[in-house]
């Protein structure tokens, strides 16, 4: 069977299971694949490992596009918790809003949301590149150890919270920060960086209107004076 939906550019799970339509996805080599009646789904299109393009047609449920690796995924639609999760590389875009936990432990690639994360946006990211065209709930980059987050709106309490070395990017108002989160100076290069960020996301905003926050590296080994931060 899965032969037959490899060759077929149209995956409907009204007829088909999501067993069936990712172990089709995962089977192809290349090509162009669109999913629809996702009805929000789980686990859908979850280690897609080549360079190929989905895009879904409505609402996906939890960690969709969990674990890729070079595929090209779009989400006409909102995500559930855990969109792109563990992510390794290629590019997840999400056209709606996103639940919690957006982009956990990703390690690489671009995960793009074109509407709001809600709270622990990039939490743990390990790597991966985020740009959020809306605004990121409470906690989002909580112990996010490398990557960069870009945020057109605003950000909750405690952003970066425990942060080790990702960089953040805020445009928006920021309720409060994290332990060991602090504003830090926006230079030329973070300018840059910024904008080829945007440019890849292909959202329009001056890089110069953003805010940088990272770590002050005061818990990164542990000092009893310090007690009262973990």
């Amino acid at each position: 069977m899965s032969d037959v939906l490899v060759r077929n550019s149209t995956l409907d799970l009204g007829d088909l299971t999501v067993r069936d339509v990712n172990r089709a996805l995962k089977a192809a080599e290349d090509g162009a694949f669109t999913v629809t009646n996702p009805n929000g789904v789980h686990a859908l299109a979850c280690g897609l490992m080549q360079p190929i393009s989905v895009t879904i047609k409505g609402h996906a449920g939890y960690y969709c596009a969990g674990m890729n690796q070079n595929a090209d995924v779009l989400i006409e639609g909102n995500a559930g918790t855990g969109v792109a999760e563990n992510m390794m590389s290629g590019r997840v875009r999400v056209t709606g809003d996103c639940s919690q936990s957006a982009a956990a432990t990703a390690h690489g690639g671009l995960l793009v949301i074109e509407g709001d994360a809600s709270a622990r946006c990039g939490i743990s990211l390990k790597g991966a590149d985020i740009v959020v065209g809306g605004s990121v709930g409470h906690m989002s980059a909580f112990m996010a150890q490398a990557g960069r987050m870009v945020v057109l709106g605003d950000a909750g309490e405690a952003l970066g919270d425990s942060i080790y070395e990702a960089r953040l990017y805020v445009r928006g108002r920021v309720a409060s920060l994290g332990a060991d989160c602090i504003e830090k100076e926006m230079r030329e290069e973070h300018i840059a960086e910024v904008k080829a960020l945007l440019d890849q996301a292909g959202m329009d905003a001056d890089p110069a209107s953003f805010k940088r926050y990272g770590s002050a590296r005061q818990l990164y080994t542990f000092k009893i004076d310090n007690i009262d931060a973990y």
